[in-house]
């Protein structure tokens, strides 16, 4: 687990310095910039810059007049949190690439994680900016994604936490909230033909043999121990060889950056969403994924770029990565200690193992609602009844057995739909697998364009209505569903706008 890593991002600014003092725009060929003295000088200005004003601004402690309330201040009267940043980020220059001299771009070549550890276990926050150290003492500017993919794989971190300057949408214009790793390999998938990137990312994960999502098989999948350890670099044409399209591994990581990240020009996919223009692609070298340039700066086209390099990471190990919107107050708050977030997250643990009912679940679906069933909380329900259902049916597997169930019944004509039989195993119990999973059926819900979920129940109210659900009258079901009520049991009426 990593906490207080702060890895910062400022190209704006070296763009606002570079015009300063220069009359040319900033040059890339793909995703690099072509780094000269003077976008050197100001990238290391910037840096500087930046790094003080984030060191700053973490340094205060808390207001005197809340401390006095509470007895002993002294020790406030100091800096609050250490601040450790340093040449923890080795690199050497990209060089000549098809007779295009990058000049003092650099390539990251590898992470002290060992150094970094020892600030973070002293409870220092590290910052870490972009620009990387040379073994011969240059001062090099790499790519800022390329740095923060490999700090989260070599850091083996539970999150990657990326700002971007707007929202995730879908293609029907909505924002989305989750994406499973397999959710966002299929998108990538899709847009394979219109992205070089994304075409060159499901060349990787078929051919090389990281996709964690290849069960059974016994290809490897790429761990943050083999991504410092070079194990990578074994698999022929991709991962540790340069190619041309390639990604390179050993101590680097994703590389986003340069012309295709900036514009985000194609839009029309997407609606502004997930666009991506074709073109450009995965640049190979030690470095891995490259996306950037002047695509990035019109800001016309969404984030492809982004989920591709959330998608390598969650298979090399990081739990989650969380793109937000740095434009909106409070955003990484709201991300991160909100039930819904505020931004998009992808991960690889928080609906691990659900799936749909079969026929082969039935065994452990009767298991788990039985008691539920005998103590009255549930509906009792013949076994051809639940077979009868079973299509509606999700179900959570661990190990071979079914920890938790429920179902999702669709109103398509009233846009609603009713939560079920949500109900999970004893021994599992108080570890939030029925929040995992009723956050699965809102998003399956949201899939089959409901608009609100529904649910009759005797004795958890409580538990629905601390997850947003509230009372309504009996008028509020669906017709058809009416019809079939119970009255005797009952029932309280809850629901829920999604």
């Amino acid at each position: 687990m990593v906490w207080g890593l702060n890895l910062f991002l400022f190209q704006e600014h070296i763009f606002k310095l570079i015009s300063c003092c220069q009359k040319e725009k900033a040059k890339y060929v793909g995703q690099y910039r072509i780094t000269d003295e003077d976008a050197r000088k100001a990238a290391m200005d910037a840096a500087g810059r930046i790094r003080l004003t984030i060191e700053a601004k973490l340094s205060p402690g808390p207001p005197m007049l809340n401390l006095r309330r509470h007895g002993v201040i002294g020790r406030w009267h100091g800096l609050v949190d250490s601040i450790a940043s340093g040449n923890f980020l080795g690199a050497k220059r990209r060089g000549v690439v098809n007779g295009i001299d990058y000049g003092f771009t650099g390539e990251v070549t590898k992470i002290d994680v060992s150094r970094i550890r020892e600030r973070l276990d002293s409870d220092s926050i590290v910052v870490i900016s972009n620009m990387g150290f040379s073994s011969s003492g240059d001062v090099l500017n790499c790519n800022t994604y390329e740095v923060a993919t490999a700090c989260a794989l070599a850091l083996e971190a539970d999150k990657l936490i990326c700002v971007v300057d707007g929202q995730v949408f879908d293609d029907h214009g909505r924002a989305i909230q989750y994406m499973s790793i397999e959710e966002a390999d299929l998108l990538i998938r899709k847009r394979a033909r219109q992205s070089d990137i994304a075409a060159s990312y499901v060349k990787v994960v078929d051919e090389e043999g990281i996709n964690s999502l290849h069960k059974g098989d016994d290809r490897p999948s790429l761990s943050p121990k083999a991504y410092i350890n070079g194990y990578a670099a074994s698999f022929r044409n991709g991962l540790g060889f340069n190619n041309g399209n390639g990604i390179y591994s050993g101590e680097q990581g994703f590389a986003i950056g340069g012309e295709e990240r900036l514009s985000r020009s194609n839009a029309d996919p997407f609606k502004n969403g997930l666009g991506f223009n074709n073109g450009n692609g995965i640049y190979s070298g030690e470095q891995g994924f490259a996306i950037g340039g002047e695509e990035r700066l019109s800001r016309s086209n969404g984030y492809l770029s982004e989920l591709v390099a959330a998608a390598y990471v969650c298979h090399g190990g990081v739990q989650r990565v969380h793109i937000i919107d740095g434009c909106v107050d409070g955003s990484l708050l709201l991300e991160l200690f909100t039930r819904d977030g505020a931004g998009t997250m992808i991960a690889r643990d928080v609906y691990e193992g659900t799936r749909m009912a079969t026929a082969e679940d039935l065994p452990g679906i009767r298991k788990i609602i039985r008691p539920l069933e005998d103590s009255g909380v549930l509906v009792r329900r013949t076994d051809a009844q639940l077979l009868e259902a079973l299509e509606s049916f999700y179900v959570v597997e661990r190990d071979g057995s079914i920890i938790a169930c429920a179902a999702l019944f669709p109103f398509p004509e009233e846009q609603s739909g009713e939560v079920a039989a949500i109900a999970v195993s004893e021994e599992c119990r108080g570890r939030g697998q029925g929040d995992k999973l009723l956050d699965y059926v809102e998003k399956m819900a949201l899939s089959l364009g409901l608009k609100k979920l529904f649910l009759l129940t005797t004795r958890t109210a409580d538990w629905f209505v601390r997850r947003g659900f509230s009372e309504c009258s009996i008028g509020s079901i669906p017709e058809q569903r009416r019809k079939r009520i119970n009255l005797s049991r009952g029932s309280k009426y809850y629901i829920k706008q999604l």
